[in-house]
């Protein structure tokens, strides 16, 4: 039963971050600014954001917090040079790297909290 508890919960957190993630960036796009120029994109997101989140969801529910600064610091670092040269993209970058964090924790927070109790 737990087995399927964190599989659930691993892919609830990778996939259902995306549509999450884009609404949160069309947002803040959308919401007291000028219209701005296309953004740029940065190419693999998609499968970076999933791949992100199940870090993220994993290293909650494996209760392994330190993995998620990983996460941050292996997702920067090779990002910097794209973002470095593009304001609008480090700022979508931002937005989505936390929407999308946040979203891994706050599916796997509740499921680590029942599988304790549950124990």
């Amino acid at each position: 039963m737990t087995f399927l508890w964190v599989v659930l919960a691993l892919l609830a957190a990778a996939a259902l971050g995306w549509p999450v993630t884009a609404g949160v960036l069309r947002l803040a796009r959308d919401v007291g600014n000028p219209p701005p120029p296309p953004p740029a994109v940065l190419r693999g997101g998609l499968a970076i954001g999933m791949l992100e989140r199940l870090a993220v969801a994993a290293a909650v529910l494996a209760d392994e917090p330190v993995a998620i600064a990983y996460v941050v610091a292996v997702k920067g670092l090779g990002r910097y040079a794209e973002l470095k040269e593009t304001p609008a993209a480090a700022e979508r970058f931002i937005i989505g790297t936390l929407t999308s964090m946040l979203w891994a924790a706050a599916v796997a927070v509740p499921v680590r909290l029942f599988l304790l109790q549950a124990a």
